[in-house]
This record gives structure tokens, sequence and C-alpha cells, in this order.
């Protein structure tokens, strides 16, 4: 195991302090100031692309005009027509990131004051505003059991804006299907680059390997995020109550105390299989409860992927 160092344990104390709790962050309304607060904390080192050095491609030519840089004449074309005319390329982004964002009903279950789909949307946001300090690519999809909104990814002055705007939309939807993102990504993304899926993941996993594994085969680096309320992992309600499925709407009485053993083994079993799922596939996992300073689990992240 490895121990601090009298240099690196006043560092890592001095990050900690650093961080923004939760639930003072999200007192905050604007989810631009949120997102701003996160990123000019600690949160530095996305701007790692695998794909640096795909930055330019060739789309046309233009006739020279005077000013034009001549190191970009085709002089080959020049020797054969006797005119000149200059190359122009399309500038692409070192980094294009695709972020999947599930706002079923499941997301709205809160014990702390604010709901999973609060601390979900300022992740996403946090995100958005890095890439677009960065001058790299963001791209938003949004969906419940079905794909309701999108922003395709580019890079312009008012992409930030864009993507915010869609955030604070209301949801629309009830169940959660991972897949229809999913597919939908791998249909429409035709350029390698970077998929965050964040979502609790409170649903079946009967195909998640096989279209994780269809992103993956396309070439994308892929994250996922699993946004989880601290009582839906540890069930420590003290009565007895009547328990809703958010998405369902089924009831049950439930005693927590006796059921909670059973709850949590089965709770781990998701967990575990999810797991499994993203080793296979070589999928960043990473569990974020809403009581996470949002600035320790991307650090996490960043040391994953710089890994």
């Amino acid at each position: 195991m490895k121990q601090n160092t009298p240099h690196t344990a006043p560092q890592n104390k001095r990050l900690a302090s650093q961080r923004i709790d939760p639930a003072c962050l999200m007192r905050i309304k604007s989810l631009e100031l949120r997102a701003k607060s996160v990123v000019e904390g600690t949160w530095k080192g996305l701007h790692r692309s695998p794909y640096h050095g795909f930055s330019v491609e060739f789309t046309e030519y233009r006739e020279y005009t005077p000013g034009d840089d001549p190191r970009h004449i085709d002089w080959k074309l020049a020797a054969r027509s006797n005119q000149h005319f200059i190359k122009r390329f399309e500038e692409e982004t070192n980094l294009c990131c695709h972020m999947l964002l599930d706002l079923s009903t499941s997301m709205q279950f809160h014990s702390l004051g604010y709901s999973k789909s609060d601390y979900a949307k300022t992740l996403v946001a946090t995100f958005a505003y890095f890439l677009s300090t960065q001058r790299d690519a963001s791209g938003l999809i949004i969906f419940d059991e079905q794909v309701e909104s999108v922003v395709p990814a580019r890079f312009t002055r008012g992409q930030l804006r864009r993507i915010l705007i869609e955030l604070e939309r209301p949801p629309q939807g009830s169940h959660t299907n991972v897949v229809s993102p999913l597919k939908h990504a791998v249909e429409t993304i035709k350029k390698r680059g970077l998929v965050v899926l964040i979502s609790d993941l409170m649903s079946p996993l009967d195909e998640l390997n096989t279209h994780l594994g269809y992103l993956r085969a396309k070439g994308h680096e892929v994250a996922l995020f699993q946004i989880l309320d601290p009582a839906e992992i540890h069930l420590n309600f003290n009565e007895t109550a009547i328990f809703e499925d958010l998405e369902t709407g089924d009831r049950i009485a439930l005693n927590p105390k006796a059921a909670q053993a059973s709850y949590r083994q089965q709770l781990n079993q998701h967990l575990d299989e999810i797991q499994t799922i993203c080793r296979k596939q070589g999928v960043h996992y990473h569990k974020l409860t809403t009581d996470t300073p949002l600035e320790a689990g991307l650090s996490d992240f960043l040391a994953d992927r710089a890994a």
C-alpha cells in the first residue's frame, strides 16, 4: 500500500479542503455558476486527448488572394493549372465529448434536499463548461425510456448555452432505458471521441454489455458515472413505511431494518454486474453518491483516464 510522504500528505489535505460540499453547491441556482465553481477549483487535465494529432482535416480549395499564407498553396496544382489555390482546412477539436444524461423518474429521488438529477445535471454542466474553456467540442443526449433531446457535439460560442438550456428542461418520461441513447450514439456519432453515460442505472442490464461494446468497437472512449443517493446504498430508514417505485408506481410496505441485509445483497450484486461489464468492455466506471464532492469524483476519473 502506498503511503503519503510528508510532502504529499499536506498536498492531499489542501486539495480536500478546496472541495465544495454538494449541499452548498446545489444552493447556487445557476448551473453555469455551479460548473464554474467546480472547474475553477481543482478539476484540471481532461484535455489529454488520445486522438491528438487528428485536429486538422482538409476540406476544399479556394483561389489564392493576397495576404493568404503561401505555405497553404498547392504547388502541384499550380504547376498543372498555372493558377494558385489555397487548401482550406476544417479545424477540429482535440476532444469531442458526447454526454448521455438519464432524466428518468428514478433520478428525481432525493434524501438530501436535492435530487440525483440535480447532481447529474451539475456534473454535465461542469463537463461542458470545462470543455468550452479548452476549445473542445461537447454535445448532450437527454433520455428516459427514449431519447428526448439532442444537442449535437460541436465547439461554437453558443454551445455551452445550448447545453445549459437543455439541462433546464423538466423531466418528461418515466422509465430508464439506457439502450436507447447508446443505440442513438452508435448510429449518429461518426468520429471517435469520449462518450460519457450518466445514470443511476436502476434498470435491467440485459443489453448494456452489448451496446457499450458497440461504442468501444467504433473506437470511442467510454466513461460511465453511476449516480446514487446515499439512502439507496444504505437503506437507513428507521420506521416501517410504504415505499413506492418512482418509475412503475408499485408500492410495498417494508420494514427497512428487516429488509436491509437482503436489499444490500441484491444491490451489491447489481453493482458488481455493472463493474464486470465495464471491465470487460474497457469502460471507465465511477460510482458517485450525491454527497460526494464533484471534484473528488472527477479527480478519480482523470486519474483513471490518464492511466
